[in-house]
């Protein structure tokens, strides 16, 4: 009788360290893997990203944006014109120097209307150039060696009594459960980012018609801070991943301490996604777009 109790004890712990390995092997993969993209991903330039959706957005801005920004950059000359005959008294004052200013100014709003889309992806081709730069100096794998770790940790888990195993393999559960959400918020961080990026760029020809006038030009201004925002907002998120490869290379599975291997790298984790959510908050702030 006591024969069968021990190979029932036995099996059940032999389950559990398989559960428990099994969790412990594919617990960190996916935001691992996710984390290992993240580099390549922000390290693309809006035409590299996806090529259909570049270039969508591209006969947006062309086709429809335009001609709107032409009609309110017909307005805001207009207006500038009246503004400066007013400012010399009714045209008492007026001099034809002014009218030669008011041509030039006209003309180069003329230019960065109808070539905003250039404009814009020279300030995203300059963010890109850094984040390269970069890549090449934040270096470094946030991969945990987990498989390898798993035959030092064997002896272990064979040592455990079965309380402590089930405990743990609900431990590595829920982390791992966990971990997928994380997963998930980087995949929306970074996704995000570039979504944001296509439609800022999709409007571009707007905010850049306004900028002729001095009222005015603070919203084309304030909008060209925010694609610089965006484009180095990229470089901050390199510096995150660099940041956490360093922190997690300092965990060590293989010294017998699992639970804190298993919550230091959930932790390092969730530190990576907070930090990614204020990334673009943090870009913003300064280069002081709104």
């Amino acid at each position: 009788m006591q024969t069968i109790f021990d190979q029932i004890n036995e099996w059940i712990k032999d389950f559990l360290i398989g559960c428990i390995t099994g969790n412990l092997g594919g617990l960190f993969d996916e935001v691992n893997t996710r984390v290992g993209e993240i580099a390549g991903q922000v390290g693309q330039t809006p035409s590299g990203f996806n090529g259909g959706v570049f270039s969508m957005i591209q006969n947006i801005s062309e086709t429809v944006m335009i001609p709107i920004a032409g009609m309110i950059l017909t307005f805001v000359c207009c207006y500038e014109l009246i503004q400066m005959i007013i400012e010399k008294n009714n045209m008492h004052d007026v001099d034809t120097f002014m009218f030669f200013k008011w041509i030039f100014k006209t003309t180069v709003a003329v230019y960065f209307v109808t070539h905003t889309f250039t404009i814009v992806m020279a300030v995203f081709d300059v963010s890109q150039h850094v984040i390269q730069q970069s890549a090449g100096v934040i270096s470094g794998s946030a991969n945990i060696d987990v498989a390898g770790a798993l035959g030092d940790m064997q002896t272990t888990l064979e040592a455990m009594e079965i309380p402590e195993l089930f405990g743990l393999t609900m431990e590595t559960l829920i982390i791992g459960l966990t971990m997928k959400a994380l997963s998930l918020c980087i995949f929306i961080i970074v996704y995000g980012r570039m979504l944001e990026i296509y439609l800022m760029t999709s409007l571009g020809p707007i905010p850049m018609a306004t900028m002729a006038n001095r009222e005015w030009g603070q919203l084309g201004q304030n909008y060209l801070k925010s694609l610089f925002a965006l484009g180095f907002q990229g470089f901050l998120i390199m510096v995150c991943v660099g940041i956490y490869a360093v922190l997690v290379q300092t965990i060590s599975i293989s010294s017998g301490d699992i639970h804190g291997a298993i919550w230091g790298c959930a932790g390092y984790t969730l530190l990576l996604c907070f930090a990614l959510f204020k990334t673009g908050s943090l870009a913003k702030s300064v280069f002081s777009a709104h």
